[in-house]
């Protein structure tokens, strides 16, 4: 990145599997500069949820832009950071608009996304946090956030089968996978230790004992015929 030795990673995950939290904790304890999702109000949003087929590509697109402007901010951070840490991958926002964008309108998205990602930074390694689907629904339950508590278990798991084909495909950076209902950093100090540990063992490129090795996708069994 830029010019200076800042090092940049990415924590990924769905909602509720303690991504802000785990950048929080870092920017506490490591000092580092967050670039978190935009939260501004997109104006297509209110008009989406009435008429997806008509506004999904509008809003997608200004949720493309917001992403975009935000990236090129990594550009200054640097100058003043030794850890930069974001808790979305540019990649991610394919995701969503293969959830919502169809024939042409997907065409154009690739099109325009493609123009800007020459330009996006890529992040020493991603962390992926993840939990079972149930474990996700009682922390958005806890959280109580009105527009969360509609989110269905189906939804949870196609999003999750769409980051793991994305981390299959995926080879700009390693990529971790931490199951968050395994480690509590938010309330046992000892485990807020252990994954500060595992971090900077991957920012050194000396992982510790146990740490997760770099995500690979399960190879197919072949039957006895190799079919």
């Amino acid at each position: 990145m830029g010019n200076t030795m800042a090092q940049f990673i990415v924590i990924e995950g769905l909602i509720g599997v303690g991504k802000t939290s785990l950048c929080r904790i870092l920017e506490a304890e490591r000092n580092a500069r967050l670039v978190l999702e935009p939260c501004e109000d997109n104006p297509f949003l209110a008009s989406f949820y009435s008429d997806p087929d008509r506004f999904a590509f509008p809003a997608q697109m200004f949720y493309l832009a917001s992403r975009f402007s935000q990236q090129m901010n990594l550009r200054q951070l640097d100058l003043f950071s030794d850890l930069i840490v974001s808790d979305y991958l540019w990649e991610k926002d394919r995701l969503f608009a293969e959830e919502t964008l169809h024939g042409h309108e997907m065409d154009l998205y690739d099109r325009f996304s493609s123009l800007l990602e020459g330009n996006i930074e890529t992040p020493e390694f991603v962390v992926f946090l993840d939990s079972p689907t149930e474990v996700v629904r009682s922390r958005i339950a806890r959280r109580a956030i009105d527009a969360e508590q509609v989110i269905e278990a189906s939804y949870l798991d196609s999003l999750r089968e769409r980051y793991y084909a994305l981390w299959a495909r995926y080879s700009a950076a390693p990529v971790y996978v931490i199951d968050t209902s395994e480690i509590h950093y938010v309330d046992s100090d000892e485990d807020k230790a252990y994954i500060l540990r595992m971090i900077d063992g991957w920012l050194k490129g000396s992982p510790i004992a146990g740490a997760p090795r770099p995500y690979q996708a399960p190879t197919r069994q072949l039957g006895m015929f190799g079919k």
